[in-house]
């Protein structure tokens, strides 16, 4: 009788032992496959070295999260913070990486915002001032950013050359004037700015004509051309 209990107890011991090794087993399994999910690295391209590894150090906290796992929207929203970026795509790189291109916006103007200047971007946003633009025109108004990238793409779609503006001034009318780089201005109608940007181009490349200050269209179907 004895011996039939020492064989049961062994046999229990062994039952133990198995679990045992087989729960440490598993962990291993499940540490390792942990392990190979994480993000360890964050590679970000597009902008300068500098601030790269800021947007890097700002998406710190995907470090060690599941690559599967990531909310996406998290990221975005860290992204659109940085006036700089235009267009960003973000990747996962397995097994561990996330990886994200960027686009830097265009500097295409420089205004004035609570006394202090900025760059507008190409994506409607204000990037601070450094003095390494001093061609661009500038805007003057208190003026929806987005108005003036629509108004900029009208420009360009003109025979008008955007590159020849020395400075823009917005209205709370809803419309604009221009200021060339050769002194002459442009007062624009709220409608139909388009039509009016290729009759002042008209204007302009006439020698006749070329010689005035001011083309004022803001009246529908009229003209008024100034010397001074």
């Amino acid at each position: 009788m004895l011996q039939q209990i020492d064989k049961k107890s062994k046999l229990f011991l062994y039952f133990v032992m198995l679990c045992m090794l087989t729960t440490i087993s598993n962990k291993n399994f499940t540490d390792k496959k942990k392990s190979i999910i994480q993000i360890k690295n964050i590679e970000v391209s597009g902008l300068s070295k500098k601030n790269n590894i800021s947007i890097i150090d700002d998406l710190n906290y995907l470090l060690s999260q599941n690559i599967f796992m990531i909310d996406e929207r998290k990221i975005i929203e860290v992204l659109n913070q940085n006036n700089l970026i235009h267009f960003f795509n973000v990747k996962k790189k397995y097994p561990d990486t996330v990886k994200i291109d960027l686009i830097k916006t265009d500097f295409i103007a420089i205004t004035t915002y609570n006394n202090e200047n900025f760059f507008i971007g190409s994506n409607g946003k204000l990037i601070v001032y450094d003095n390494s633009k001093k061609n661009l025109p500038f805007v003057f108004g208190s003026v929806d950013f987005e108005k003036f990238i629509t108004f900029k793409k009208i420009i360009e779609k003109s025979n008008f050359s955007f590159k020849n503006i020395e400075s823009v001034y917005f209205f709370q009318s809803n419309r604009w004037d221009i200021k060339t780089k050769d002194d002459l201005i442009i007062k624009l109608p709220e409608k139909n700015v388009s039509d009016a940007l290729n009759i002042a181009y008209k204007i302009q490349m006439n020698d006749i004509l070329k010689k005035n200050k001011i083309i004022d269209l803001r009246i529908s179907n009229h003209i008024i051309i100034s010397d001074e």
